[in-house]
C-alpha cells in the first residue's frame, strides 16, 4: 500500500510539474510575436527613454523585435485606449506614469476608462521622489518656515506648477491640507515656464521632480525644503523628507508602471513581470536610474494593482475636497 508519504512527494511532484508546464507555456507564448510598447505622450524624456530601454530588453530576452509606439494625446488617454484595443497576450504593454492611472480617473469628468476593468496591472518599473523648493529670495530654508509664514499670512504666498490637475499640483494640495495652511496655486503649461518663474524669484514656491530640480538645488539657485516621500533619496541623502518636518501625510512620488489589456492570461502576466524584474536588474538600467535620479520599486502584479486602487482613492479625495478641475 502506498503510504501517505509518499502519496504526499507524488503530489508535491505534479504540482511542481504543472507549474513548469504553465511557465514553459508562458515563455512560449511570449516569444511568438513582436512587442509593442505604447507610451502615451511625446518621444522624449524620461518616460520615453524608460520605455525605450525596456523595448530593447524585451527584445533580447524573447528574441523578438521589439518596438516604442509613442500615443500622444488627450491627456494620455489616446495611447490608453490603443493597448486596451489591442489583443490581450502579452505582446501590446502600456508603460504610464502614476496620474494617467491615479488621478485621472476623477481629475477628468469624462475619463473612458475603467483602470481596473480595462487594464492589467504587471509591475511597476520605477519611482522617483518629488520635492518643494523655494526661491532663496523667499527667505525660506525649511518646512516649518513656509507653514510659519502661510498661516501668518494667509492666502498670500504662492505655489508654482506644471498644469492644473497636474500630479505636481495635486502634492502642492496635499502639502496644503496636511499642513493646514492656505497657499494660491499658479498653474502654467508645463514644467519648464514653472521652473522658469521659480528661478526668477516670480513665485516663491514649487513641487517638482527631484532629477530635473536637482542642478538648479546643487548649483544653490534653488533651495530644497523637503521630499514627498516616505525615505530620504540615495540620490539626494542631505534632503529631508516632509515627515522628518513634522507634515507625514505628504508622500507623492512620482512612479512609472507597466500595464497590459484586460484579459491577458494571468500566467502570460507573471511571466512578464518576473521576466521585466531580470531586465530592471541590469548594469545599463542601474545606471540609468541613477541618472535620472529613479529607483526601482518591487511591486508586482496583485500588490501594484491594490496600490493603483488605494492611490486612487486617496488622490480622489483631495481632488474631491479641494474641487480640482482640468479647466
Amino acid at each position: 500500500m502506498t503510504s501517505r508519504r509518499t502519496l504526499l512527494a507524488l503530489a508535491s511532484m505534479f504540482a511542481l510539474m504543472g507549474t513548469a508546464h504553465a511557465q514553459n507555456a508562458a515563455e512560449k507564448q511570449l516569444s511568438s510575436d513582436r512587442f509593442t510598447v505604447v507610451t502615451p505622450f511625446p518621444a522624449g524624456g524620461a518616460l520615453d527613454s524608460l520605455s525605450r530601454m525596456l523595448a530593447d530588453g524585451l527584445a533580447k530576452r524573447y528574441n523578438q523585435v521589439a518596438v516604442v509606439d509613442n500615443v500622444p494625446g488627450g491627456a494620455g488617454t489616446i495611447g490608453m485606449g490603443k493597448v486596451k484595443r489591442s489583443k490581450a497576450d502579452g505582446h501590446t504593454l502600456l508603460v504610464i506614469p502614476a496620474g494617467n492611472l491615479t488621478i485621472n480617473p476623477t481629475l477628468m469628468p469624462k475619463f473612458p476608462f475603467d483602470v481596473q476593468k480595462d487594464f492589467v496591472a504587471v509591475t511597476m518599473l520605477a519611482t522617483t521622489p518629488n520635492v518643494l523648493m523655494a526661491n532663496p529670495k523667499s527667505g525660506f530654508k525649511t518646512v516649518a518656515d513656509v507653514i510659519k509664514t502661510a498661516k501668518q499670512k494667509p492666502g498670500e504666498l504662492f505655489f508654482a506648477s506644471s498644469g492644473m490637475g497636474s500630479g505636481l499640483h495635486i502634492a502642492g494640495e496635499l502639502f496644503k491640507d496636511q499642513a493646514g495652511i492656505d497657499i494660491q496655486h499658479v498653474a502654467y503649461k508645463g514644467s519648464t515656464p514653472a521652473i522658469n518663474d521659480l528661478l526668477a524669484g516670480t513665485v516663491p514656491l514649487m513641487v517638482g521632480n527631484l532629477p530635473t530640480m536637482l542642478p538648479h538645488i546643487e548649483s544653490g539657485r534653488l533651495v530644497a525644503l523637503g521630499l514627498t516621500d516616505s525615505k530620504r533619496s540615495p540620490h539626494a541623502p542631505n534632503i529631508p523628507t516632509m515627515a522628518e518636518q513634522g507634515v507625514p501625510g505628504v508622500v507623492v512620488p512620482s512612479w512609472y508602471g507597466l500595464m497590459a489589456p484586460a484579459g491577458t492570461p494571468s500566467d502570460v502576466v507573471a511571466q512578464l513581470a518576473k521576466d521585466v524584474d531580470a531586465i530592471l536588474a541590469q548594469p545599463q538600467f542601474r545606471e540609468f536610474f541613477k541618472s535620472q535620479g529613479m529607483t526601482e520599486w518591487d511591486l508586482k502584479t496583485s500588490a501594484f494593482d491594490a496600490y493603483i486602487r488605494e492611490e486612487t482613492a486617496r488622490w480622489a479625495k483631495v481632488i474631491k475636497a479641494r474641487n480640482i478641475t482640468m479647466e
